[in-house]
């Protein structure tokens, strides 16, 4: 049960302790509720992105998005860390956790679209096709999440997530990695690797959550389930978005 995403990591299930210990059906998570959890998290983040959004185009571009970047961006990592922490605690966390996304997103979202129009709908459009894609090719059994799988991808997902971490290091000293931010070849390449090493992360959550239905875990993992496919997603939109943005200035 190994994931790449951070929440939905091999541990999650199995450090739930022996007072987690469900009987009932009723009580246990199942792939219904997970589901139906998840489109009222991706609601939310909708609605919070629907607001800055409408906020900043509203004011023909002259609204400052940077309290909504700050507060949604660094208040979501917040609220993601304490999720995984607490896990018991998802049935409060994880739609707050959607609506700051949102708020972010919606920020971030409304940049691209002045300096790149359409880029949104392409990236939205995309997100989803992918979403749907994978997740038919993981049902059909044309993907399967084996171990080799989930270690390359993991292993992937990490070396990604500690290149970020040295750039943001770098920014310190007014440095940075180029081919990050690059719209070069070597910077498309990057971008398309991310794109797909997150589209991937997809297939272990699936997997993941499947494994949790199976053995039982209790109701309220169901929203936490869905809070760690939301981090998944918006992952992936942001990184397809990135990549977008790279093409398109290229034109």
């Amino acid at each position: 049960m190994r994931s790449g995403n951070p929440a939905l990591k091999d541990s999650t299930f199995l450090d739930l302790g022996t007072g987690s210990v469900v009987t009932g059906a009723q009580d246990t998570m199942s792939l219904n509720g997970t589901v139906n959890k998840t489109a009222f998290l991706l609601v939310l983040t909708l609605a919070g992105a629907l607001y800055t959004w409408s906020l900043f185009f509203n004011s023909n571009g002259t609204a400052n998005l940077l309290p909504y970047v700050l507060v949604g961006g660094l208040g979501g990592f917040v609220i993601s860390l304490v999720t995984i922490f607490k896990k018991t605690w998802a049935p409060v966390t994880a739609p707050l956790y959607a609506a700051l996304e949102g708020l972010f997103i919606g920020a971030i979202s409304a940049m691209f679209e002045l300096k790149f129009p359409g880029i949104v709908m392409q990236a939205v459009g995309l997100t989803f096709g992918t979403l749907a894609a994978l997740l038919m090719a993981y049902r059909s059994g044309l993907i399967k999440a084996t171990e080799n799988f989930k270690l390359g991808v993991v292993a992937a997902t990490g070396g990604i997530a500690l290149l970020y971490l040295v750039n943001i290091g770098m920014g310190f000293f007014g440095k940075s990695m180029p081919f990050i931010h690059d719209s070069g070849l070597m910077g498309i390449a990057f971008s398309g690797f991310v794109v797909v090493i997150a589209a991937l992360n997809l297939v272990l959550d699936f997997d993941f959550i499947e494994s949790g239905v199976e053995q039982r875990a209790p109701k309220y993992m169901e929203w936490y389930a869905a809070f760690g496919l939301l981090v998944t997603l918006v992952w992936l939109y942001l990184e397809i978005l990135r990549l977008l943005s790279k093409l398109q200035s290229r034109d």
